[in-house]
């Protein structure tokens, strides 16, 4: 027996509906799985307008910091061919949507305001017969554009909390058979509901995603900040490497020849990644001030340079009291003019031992032999009593272990202190619980000071027991240190300079020669220097001259 037409019509539209079911199903996976909020919002408007086949729709916020005011995010009506908010480039220019006026009293008589206030979902017919709504501007728009808007759907998105985080409105709903625009069916008021109930969860999820995302970033710039209280130079090397390691990262994932060809990042690992640089020294929070910001060999709370001036004071005092003493029993002009000569050279010597600790005291690259040999010997060449008393070497072994630096203004001792912050950054970083997409920030961050020959700290890791990420972070490090322009000891380096230095790390094994490589061929470096260096740290370079780079 063949079915009736009725029983036909009624199997059809059993069939229509679970097709409109199965649809909102594959529509709340889709909205699950999108992590870019404005390609979020755009797809919960399409998806409504499209299980309700309404031409036209808008889609409002209620933002966290202004909730009396719902705000155009995306509007959409297929047969203006109107498209504008979201990831089109048209800008919406309407002004929000006032829920409450300046006395307090509710804006119930606009749709959108009255379903965000009322938190119920409110469906119009026919805009002409509607009673309680003011729709001056619908009408209006209408007229310019020679648009009838007809049926209105309007829905609003609740949170957990059942706070309306949004409005979905939805316009002018078209028959699937004919094109007629009709009303909103009962059906389509239950998948909209239900649609902007999964819409809600899913926004809400990936708003609470990004605050704490944000916290989260919000925090380390903090732990930052106190790094940089402590220390302006440190504080402004944790802001500059973050993004000198996000250049070169970005250079190596566009890299189409090379070993690191085929090396490649999804936004995630630029996250990941991100917030190592920012957390790549979170350590120094535990270095003494009096370490990092040591601008000369003596410097203590005080440059003790300043002492040693004062005990040179000293020596020429006593040499010419010697003098006045010899001149007194002298009995020939020419024994006190001997005496006057000896007096002024022994002045010149002083005064040439002064300067040369003066500079001694400035950390350059690297102090010779025979100079440490000449503070060695001006240790004991004179004698001077101290507040005690007592008659002592011109220097004492702290000051002569600090003057014989070879290189810089840290004592073996201080710079263990110094790299020790490296230990101290892993501690802290790998006791937070991290999610698995940024479990690798520890080993990202602790490992900029390591060396691709296995002799860097604090691990000793070799470059196949290292990420692409943390050696790229190493490179980003040394440049930034080698031309930063606000440390105490040193001015910045240009890039002819930096790039020789850092291609000589290449050649000893401390840097990756194939970053490297990518540094300079895609001019990283430049567009570094573009940003934070002064116009004399920005010379011509000649990419050939630097050691270490193949020019592939």
């Amino acid at each position: 027996m063949y079915p009736s037409v009725s029983e036909l019509a009624a199997q059809e539209a059993v069939d229509a509906l679970m097709h409109r079911l199965a649809e909102l199903d594959q529509i709340g996976i889709s909205l699950s799985q999108q992590n870019d909020i404005t390609q979020l919002l755009e797809n919960i408007l399409l998806a409504a307008k499209k299980i309700t086949n309404a031409d036209g729709g808008t889609l409002y916020r209620c933002r966290a910091n202004a909730r009396d005011f719902l705000e155009f995010e995306i509007i959409r009506t297929d047969s203006l061919g109107i498209a504008m908010g979201g990831t089109t480039e048209n800008k919406i220019s309407l002004e929000p949507i006032r829920l409450r006026d300046a006395a307090g009293v509710e804006n119930t008589s606009t749709v959108a305001a009255f379903a965000a206030l009322k938190k119920r979902t409110v469906a119009i017919a026919d805009v002409d017969r509607s009673e309680g709504f003011d729709f001056t501007g619908t009408k209006a728009f209408d007229q310019r554009t020679g648009y009838r808007s007809k049926s209105f759907l309007t829905v609003p998105l609740k949170n957990h909390e059942d706070e309306v985080i949004g409005v979905l409105q939805l316009i002018n709903a078209k028959d699937r058979a004919t094109g007629e625009i009709v009303a909103f069916s009962e059906t389509d008021v239950r998948l909209a509901e239900s649609l902007a109930s999964q819409a809600a969860v899913v926004l809400t999820n990936r708003l609470l995603v990004l605050q704490l995302e944000n916290l989260f970033e919000s925090f380390v710039k903090l732990l930052n900040q106190a790094i940089d209280e402590k220390s302006p130079y440190t504080g402004g090397h944790c802001a500059r490497v973050p993004l000198l390691t996000m250049l070169l990262a970005e250079a190596a994932h566009q890299t189409t020849v090379g070993p690191l060809a085929a090396w490649q990042m999804t936004d995630k690992d630029r996250y990941e990644l991100k917030l190592a640089g920012m957390l790549h020294d979170c350590g120094k929070v535990t270095t003494p001030v009096h370490v990092v910001d040591k601008a000369t060999k003596l410097q203590t709370i005080f440059d003790r340079i300043e002492l040693l001036d004062t005990r040179f004071e000293v020596v020429k005092r006593d040499a010419e009291l010697v003098a006045l003493r010899a001149k007194l029993e002298a009995n020939t002009p020419e024994t006190v003019a001997r005496i006057e000569a000896e007096f002024h050279t022994r002045l010149m010597e002083i005064a040439a031992d002064s300067r040369f600790l003066h500079a001694a005291n400035i950390g350059g690259e690297r102090m010779t032999p025979a100079d440490k040999d000449r503070v060695h010997a001006i240790a004991k060449k004179y004698r001077w009593k101290n507040p005690q008393g007592t008659e002592v070497d011109f220097l004492s072994e702290n000051e002569i272990e600090n003057l014989t630096i070879f290189a810089g203004t840290l004592t073996a001792a201080e710079r263990q202190v110094i790299n020790h912050h490296i230990t101290v950054t892993i501690q802290m970083l790998e006791a937070l619980p991290w999610p698995r997409h940024l479990q690798n920030v520890p080993e990202y961050a602790g490992g900029h000071h390591e060396r691709m020959d296995g002799k860097g700290y604090p691990r000793g890791l070799t470059r196949d027991q290292m990420s692409v990420q943390a050696r790229i972070m190493g490179i980003a490090d040394i440049f930034e240190a080698l031309t930063a322009r606000d440390r105490p000891y040193k001015q910045g380096k240009t890039l002819t300079d930096s790039l020789h230095i850092l291609g000589q790390m290449s050649l000893q094994g401390h840097i990756d020669p194939d970053l490297f490589d990518i540094f300079v061929r895609e001019r990283v470096y430049l567009n570094y220097a573009r940003q934070f260096l002064d116009e004399r740290q920005v010379d011509d370079v000649d990419v050939k001259k630097i050691p270490g780079y193949s020019g592939d």
